[in-house]
């Protein structure tokens, strides 16, 4: 196990060659390597410009240094970045003067972000945004990240833990002192019907998990259909490049093919799937088993029918929700009502309907949505034990207090598991570890 007293050191920035290359170093000893690599401590948070040199005087290369003494730095601790050249040479030179100090050694995946949770600088749910952060390929994906990592999502949850906590109080206080001339119950009423409020807080915003996991994890579009319906022509013309093979052979696709699109900065993942038939062959058959998967996960199905020769799987009809896609307009001289759309990949009619017509759907689903949303299995588990206590702590009228407001603990320690108020400790190396090195 890596020790938490030591000095770490990493490569915060992209992969070398770079234009520049930031090295962050954190810890104990951050003043000493600044004395011995550039000869003395910058005053802090100023950009020095400084040679860095080895041990034996030789310059490494010439750079901007600064200096974040504790505890008003990422970490927590003291911190110093270096800007330097991006050569892998230069660096190369750098990590073995750094490597040559006692106590001094290259951090792991999500240290530094570890270290920022463990000194009370960042909790949980901001560090999490912060991943996601760097992760972002979307804008919608970036406004979740911004929102998690500002802290906002942690927020809510504090601001429900506190009213939590404050019910328990006032019961407890109510206990404490039975006799007071107060009206009988009426501290007791008002914290029940805070609970109540505070549950239904707690359902509406559960209820918005789903579309946080999609902005993160992305919004499935599984494109289905007979086989020969124009399936594979239709991802490869989606995604303008050619991703899956077309042949006019039926049953070519035997897997699941998928493609990322952006659209109106919302992820998008395009799913290819077998052409639905009964298939003698066993890998078709495995092909076609995986598209049914792909279509119980969807949230939105494209089922292509092949105007010329109009052909839909009976076991597709009750698929929702879908949009029924007319394919190969250019095939057939005059158009019908029966589909939702109608679509040329060969003249690229339809075309961009069709990528607005999946914007718009995905629009609607997000309308008027805020961006503290849960986006995680692990926030949705711990909201919904939460919920789960809270529904015992109200539902149970005819239990005495001590038990329902125990309960009411609980729904608080379940919060706490989120932002890692409470003790998280087995789900950290869990978290960090999905880090890159130096963040």
């Amino acid at each position: 196990m890596a020790m938490l007293n030591d000095t770490i050191y990493a490569l915060s920035s992209g992969a070398p060659p770079s234009g520049v290359s930031v090295i962050r170093i954190s810890g104990p000893l951050t003043r000493d390597i600044l004395a011995r690599l550039v000869g003395s401590v910058p005053a802090a948070r100023h950009v020095s410009h400084r040679t860095i040199r080895t041990r034996n005087n030789q310059p490494i290369d010439s750079g901007l240094v600064l200096f974040f003494p504790a505890p008003h730095s990422f970490t927590g601790e003291d911190v110093a970045e270096l800007q330097i050249h991006g050569s892998k040479a230069v660096l190369a030179a750098l990590f073995h003067a750094l490597g040559e100090i006692p106590g001094v050694r290259m951090a792991v995946e999500g240290e530094f972000s570890r270290r920022a949770f463990e000194n009370g600088k960042l909790d949980l749910v901001e560090v999490e945004g912060l991943a996601d952060l760097i992760g972002a390929e979307t804008e919608m994906q970036r406004r979740l990240a911004v929102e998690h990592s500002a802290g906002g999502l942690s927020t809510i949850y504090d601001s429900w833990a506190e009213r939590l906590t404050r019910a328990r109080a006032l019961i407890e206080a109510e206990l404490d002192f039975p006799d007071e001339d107060d009206v009988p119950g009426s501290v007791s009423d008002m914290v029940w019907a805070d609970m109540e409020k505070l549950r239904n807080d707690i359902q509406h915003h559960l209820a918005a998990a789903s579309a946080g996991e999609i902005i993160r994890d992305g919004f499935k579009v599984v494109i289905a259909g007979a086989p020969n319906a124009g399936k594979s022509s239709l991802l490869n013309a989606l995604a303008r490049r050619d991703v899956a093979i077309v042949t006019e052979i039926a049953g070519t696709t035997r897997d699941v093919l998928q493609v990322d699109l952006d659209i109106d900065g919302y992820l998008i993942k395009l799913y290819d799937t077998a052409g639905l038939r009964q298939a003698d062959d066993r890998v078709e058959m495995e092909g076609v088993r995986r598209a049914r998967i792909a279509l119980r996960d969807a949230d939105l199905v494209l089922l292509l029918v092949d105007m010329a020769k109009p052909q839909i799987p009976d076991d597709l009809e009750q698929t929702s929700p879908h949009v029924t896609v007319g394919t190969k307009r250019d095939l057939i001289d005059i158009s019908t009502d029966r589909y939702d759309l109608e679509i040329s990949t060969a003249t690229g009619v339809g075309l961009p309907e069709l990528r607005r017509l999946i914007g718009n759907i995905v629009e609607k689903r997000f309308a008027g949505l805020s961006m503290a949303i849960p986006s995680r299995q692990r926030h949705k588990d711990s909201l919904t034990k939460c919920l789960a206590a809270l529904e015992a702590a109200l539902s149970q009228t005819d239990v005495n207090l001590e038990l329902r407001t125990e309960q009411l603990r609980i729904a608080a320690e379940y919060l706490g598991r989120i932002t890692g108020r409470v003790d998280v400790e087995h789900l950290l190396g869990v978290i960090f570890s999905e880090f890159c090195i130096g963040k």
